[in-house]
C-alpha cells in the first residue's frame, strides 16, 4: 500500500508552508457563476457540470499558491447528477496535482459495511486496484457522528490505513445547531461528548506537530464554545466554518488556533469564490477578485 504521512502531519506542513490557515470552499452554483462561465441552458446538466468544473479549476489556479487546503462541497456536484460527480472527481484530482490538500465536504455517517464503503470511496489515492485506491482521492472527509461512536470506526480505520483525515461534526455554525448539539445529558452537552471522543481518537494518533488526523468541525459563529472546544480537544485539528459571509470574524476564529498559528483551518466559500460580486474586490477578471479576496482574508487572519 502507498505510504503517506498521516493527514494531521501533512496539514501542519501545508499550513506552515503557506503561512496561513485559509481553506477555500468550492461551492459552485449556477446563478452565482461569473457571467462568462454561466451555461446557456441551465437545464442541460452536462453543460452545468462542465461550467462547474471549469469554474473550480480556475479558482484553484487563482489560489493554489496561497492556501494550504480546499473544501469542495459534494452536494452542489451531486445535485446535477452523474456528470456533476465526475466533475467533482476531476476537481479533486486537479487540486492534488496543484499541491493543495482536499477536504471532501460530504458529511457522511453510517454503520458497518456502509461506512466502510463511504470511507473507501472518498479517502485515499493510489492506482486502481491498490488497497489505498479511492475514486475521489480526497485527503480528508467531513463525517456526521450522530448515529453513534461506531459510526466513526470504519472511517478511522481507513484513515489509519491510507494517511487520511476526518473532520467530525461537533458544533456546527448553523443557527439551529443548538436543537441537538447543546442538549445536556449527564452534565455535558452532546457537542462536548462528541468532542471528548474526537480528542481521544486524535491524541492516540498525535504527530510531531502535536495534532492527530481526527479533527472536528466547530463554527466561528459560536466563539465562546469554540474556545471551550479548543481546550477540550488540544490534539485535534478544527475546521472552522462561518467566517465572513456567515458573520464570523477573525477575532472569533483565533480561539481555535494555538500560538504557532496551527490547530485550525478557517473556511470561506462564497466570500472568496464569488468575490467578483463584492464592490471592494471588483476587477476586470473575476479570477483576480478571487485572489484579492483570498489575500484579504489571509491578511485579516494575520492580525489576530
Amino acid at each position: 500500500m502507498e505510504h503517506r504521512l498521516p493527514f494531521g502531519e501533512r496539514l501542519a506542513q501545508a499550513v506552515a508552508s503557506r503561512k496561513n490557515p485559509v481553506c477555500v470552499g468550492l461551492d459552485p452554483r449556477v446563478a452565482s457563476l461569473p457571467p462568462s462561465l454561466r451555461p446557456t441552458d441551465s437545464s442541460n446538466l452536462a453543460l452545468v457540470a462542465s461550467a462547474y468544473e471549469r469554474f473550480c479549476l480556475e479558482v484553484l489556479d487563482a489560489v493554489c499558491d496561497l492556501v494550504p487546503i480546499v473544501k469542495p462541497q459534494s452536494a452542489f456536484f451531486e445535485e446535477i447528477g452523474p456528470d456533476g460527480v465526475r466533475a467533482l472527481e476531476r476537481v479533486v484530482r486537479a487540486a492534488t496535482e496543484r499541491g493543495v490538500l482536499v477536504i471532501m465536504d460530504a458529511k457522511r455517517g453510517d454503520i458497518g459495511t456502509t461506512a466502510t464503503a463511504y470511507a473507501s470511496a472518498f479517502l485515499g489515492s493510489g492506482e486502481p486496484g491498490s488497497a489505498s485506491y479511492s475514486p475521489f482521492g480526497a485527503d480528508a472527509l467531513t463525517v456526521n457522528p450522530f448515529l453513534g461512536a461506531d459510526t466513526l470506526e470504519p472511517f478511522v480505520q481507513r484513515c489509519d490505513a491510507v494517511g487520511g483525515g476526518l473532520f467530525v461534526l461537533v458544533k456546527t455554525s448553523n443557527p439551529g445547531s443548538a436543537f441537538l448539539q447543546d442538549v445536556v445529558s449527564d452534565n455535558q452537552s452532546i457537542s462536548e461528548r462528541v468532542a471528548k471522543c474526537v480528542e481521544q481518537l486524535s491524541q492516540s494518533r498525535c504527530g510531531a506537530a502535536g495534532y492527530g488526523s481526527i479533527g472536528a468541525v466547530v463554527g466561528a459563529t459560536y466563539p465562546e464554545q469554540l474556545a471551550a472546544m479548543r481546550a477540550m480537544m488540544p490534539h485535534a485539528w478544527i475546521l472552522i466554518p462561518g467566517y465572513g459571509a456567515q458573520g464570523g470574524a477573525a477575532s472569533d476564529v483565533r480561539h481555535g488556533m494555538d500560538a504557532r498559528g496551527l490547530g485550525a483551518i478557517i473556511n470561506s466559500s462564497r466570500g472568496i469564490i464569488f468575490a467578483y460580486e463584492q464592490p471592494r474586490f471588483a476587477a476586470a477578471d473575476w479570477k483576480h477578485s478571487v485572489r484579492n479576496a483570498t489575500l484579504a482574508m489571509i491578511e485579516d487572519l494575520a492580525k489576530t
